[in-house]
């Protein structure tokens, strides 16, 4: 395709359609220009520390609390402010831009919709424009959608609060190019939401609010800050008008809290227990540390002790500094069979009982059909208060290192590992054709599962691993496995859809990323040349 002019130093790759000039037009590429021109320098060095630090994890040291910022630490400082409209979250629904998500979302009985450019969402050209266009429908009030048998969903009147979630650092918007190197992915979907909806939140006494995922470092938060103070003084606005609730995702991040909060003080209202993607970093960043090996993901849950001390840590550190502590996904789905949805329920309530008992402000639920059940365990804990920042923690003892590191005991299972091929195959297969949000086996599942099932295989491969049946886990174990799961998949698709998929694809990535000896960071970044 012909390349297409359109700034003083942007190239989008795609021809720009009439419809797409609602979002990308004269002026917000002109903001996108200017904060691309600053920020993209420090970005790349920024991933090039990343990869610094790993490779003394990977050459045997283990990562720990930062001793230089203990003057941070110990000093009394809080948040500038949390907006009145966000200081209720009990119960956050998210899931990806498409229109019908966003109403259905919006119109649910949560506080708040994150609405996700990132891993919920298969990121093609077309679907990051529409994702922009709903949300402005919809802060603007004139969204609405009809399905194929004519029903129309429409916005009621007094919809959740809305916090878009941006691309993390690593990820490339590969249609605009600077140069000849691809655009942050963040700073494109930044930019766009900021310039095009700030005016319209503010009139209607909301703001511009964000959720960022992935970061690793108090550097990254920093870079984050300084992006949202370009951007408020670049439309005129008092610091601090732009909020964002950080995601702790990733195992570095949880021995920074403090520095995330304070280099982001003015714009931070919140820390959020993001489970899945922290077990998936724990997996990747200790992945040479043979006595660190977890087991299957199924018995990796919230109450075993590296998580736990995770989520308790998390919520002592946000509220001494007047911080939300927002707790992990249920990715649980409502069943069709009552029997069987009672049991999904109860596991959801015991869950969220324990983040509400714990301390957390609020949690998220995937599906509509939860919230019911979230809210009434928060409206329960909280009665009359919004929050819980009230609930310090101050007499827990001190969690150390070692407890954030300590690996869960479990078996390693034949159900377990042809599990995780299944599920890591349709998820990767759904990904490539364009949908990034896919209900497999009764959860829904994001781009965080499949790199959990993915890596937990390659780790134990790595490590020479046995199975609880004896098997020692080899590249060949896993490809015999992957052929019978592919077919067990078949079976359980039929043929029809199978043929008309791209399974096979999805197969040979997986294959190419479970088996190669350097770990592959994210799936996300070899499934991206894949699409549009």
């Amino acid at each position: 395709m012909e390349h297409q002019l359109l700034a003083s130093d942007l190239i989008f790759t795609k021809g720009i359609a009439d419809r797409d000039n609602r979002v990308l037009h004269n002026d917000s590429i002109e903001f996108l220009v200017h904060l691309v021109e600053v920020f993209l320098p420090r970005r790349n060095k920024l991933l090039k520390e990343r990869l610094e630090r790993q490779a003394k994890i990977d050459a045997g040291e283990l990562p720990g609390f930062i001793s230089e910022s203990n003057s941070i630490k110990n000093e009394n400082w809080k948040i500038q402010n949390i907006p009145e409209d966000l200081r209720d979250r009990r119960v956050e629904i998210t899931g990806p831009v498409e229109r019908k998500m966003v109403i259905n979302a919006l119109n649910a009985n949560v506080k708040v919709f994150m609405a996700d450019f990132e891993d919920s969402l298969s990121p093609s050209w077309e679907k990051l424009i529409d994702g922009q266009i709903n949300l402005s429908d919809a802060i603007n009030g004139d969204i609405s959608y009809t399905n194929e048998n004519g029903k129309v969903y429409q916005l009621k009147s007094d919809p959740a609060v809305l916090i878009a979630r941006v691309r993390g650092l690593h990820l490339d918007e590969k249609h605009v190019l600077f140069g000849d190197t691809p655009i942050p992915g963040g700073l494109f979907d930044f930019a766009l939401y900021f310039f095009n909806n700030y005016q319209a939140l503010l009139k209607k006494g909301s703001g511009p609010y964000f959720y960022i995922p992935k970061l690793e470092s108090w550097q990254e938060a920093k870079w984050w800050s300084d992006v949202f103070s370009a951007a408020e003084d670049f439309a005129g606005l008092p610091r601090g008008t732009i909020k964002a609730t950080v995601l702790i995702e990733t195992l570095p991040a949880v021995f920074q809290m403090d520095e995330i909060l304070y280099h982001m003080r003015h714009h931070i209202v919140g820390l959020n227990c993001g489970r899945w993607d922290y077990i998936f970093s724990y997996i990747k960043t200790l992945k040479e540390h043979s006595d660190r090996v977890l087991p299957d993901r199924q018995v990796v849950t919230m109450t075993q002790d590296f998580l736990s001390a995770y989520s308790r840590l998390l919520i002592k550190t946000c509220h001494r500094r007047g911080a939300f502590a927002m707790g992990g996904m249920s990715a649980f789905i409502p069943s069709k069979d009552e029997e069987e949805n009672q049991t999904i329920l109860a596991k959801v309530r015991a869950d969220k009982e324990l983040e509400a008992i714990n301390g957390h402000d609020g949690s998220w639920v995937a599906h509509p059909g939860l919230a019911d059940v979230v809210m009434a365990v928060f409206d329960k804990t909280l009665g009359e208060r919004a929050n819980q920042l009230d609930v310090s923690r101050d007499s827990d003892p001190e969690i150390t290192a070692e407890q954030l590191l300590t690996p869960c005991s479990g078996e390693r299972t034949d159900a377990g590992m042809r599990a995780n091929i299944r599920v890591a195959v349709q998820y990767i297969e759904a990904w490539i054709s364009g949908n990034g949000c896919v209900p497999i086996y009764g959860l829904m599942e994001d781009a965080a599962t499949a790199e959990i099932s993915r890596t937990s295989i390659w780790q134990w491969i790595r490590h020479g691993k046995s199975l609880s049946n004896g098997e020692k886990v080899t590249k060949v174990l896993f490809e015999e496995m992957l052929d019978e799961e592919l077919q067990v998949i078949q079976k359980e698709l039929g043929d029809k859809r199978f043929q008309s998929g791209r399974f096979r694809e999805a197969a040979d990535l997986m294959r190419r990323i479970t088996t190669q000896d350097e770990l592959i960071e994210f799936l996300t970044i070899p499934g991206y040349q894949l699409l549009d």
